[in-house]
């Protein structure tokens, strides 16, 4: 079967990820999260005192910095997920908590930081057979990608199933605070000028609201299926 480029977008903790990393195990491709590479960047700009939830984010100074930031991915290992390295050192579970979240969209909307990322990302899909998840795959990084997916679900549940996340994880947060976090997100996400947030128009809409993670992999894998008959 001839390999193709797999472009998953859609709103912070939709369920995108853990989509399109279970659709490239099962059909043998290689996963790209994107949004651990922006991810990354932010808790580069946290850790040399260039963003902070009290100053902002220093643009000037992080522009300056991208040429040292060195953003790569493990293979899955036993816990089936594919770790984050900033600069050779894994960085998983750093670029999940509240702070990263925090500020990871202020630095996103900066140009040179998504044109940075963007050569990065389109290297990983020269020779196709990929699935990248993120915000712009399907509009900007890959707009030519043979398969698109857009998934949505309401601010609620996606503030829900982020909770459950970070919990599990052993972090101490409120419902509240990670829903006012998803709601601003949301907004800066679609709105800022750099390519925004939005459904490309050739994306098949998948909204998970009241779907279980079976019931979404059953649903891509049909979508994947189907296109080649």
């Amino acid at each position: 079967m001839k390999k193709i480029i797999i472009a998953i977008d859609g709103y912070s903790s939709s369920g995108k990820s853990t989509m399109a990393r279970d659709l490239a195990r099962r059909i043998g491709y290689v996963y790209v999260d994107s949004g651990a590479m922006y991810r990354a960047v932010t808790l580069y700009a946290i850790e040399h005192g260039m963003a902070s939830p009290e100053k902002g984010v220093d643009t000037a100074a992080l522009v300056n910095a991208l040429p040292d930031i060195h953003i790569s991915f493990t293979p899955a290992g036993n816990d089936g997920i594919q770790h984050t390295l900033l600069n050779g050192k894994d960085v998983e579970r750093e670029i999940r908590d509240m702070q990263v979240s925090s500020l990871v969209s202020p630095v996103a909307v900066i140009p040179e930081v998504r044109h940075h990322l963007t050569a990065l990302q389109q290297e990983y899909g020269k020779e196709k057979g990929i699935v990248m998840d993120g915000r712009d795959i399907g509009t900007t990084v890959f707009p030519a990608a043979e398969m698109k997916v857009f998934v949505n679900a309401s601010p609620e549940e996606r503030a829900r199933r982020r909770v459950k996340e970070l919990t599990e994880k052993g972090e101490n947060v409120t419902y509240e605070d990670v829903l006012e976090n998803i709601r601003e997100r949301d907004h800066i996400d679609t709105t800022r000028k750099e390519s925004p947030l939005r459904k490309a128009e050739d994306a098949v809409l998948l909204d998970n609201d009241n779907m279980t993670i079976e019931q979404q992999m059953e649903w891509l894998l049909k979508l994947y299926e189907d296109r080649d008959r």
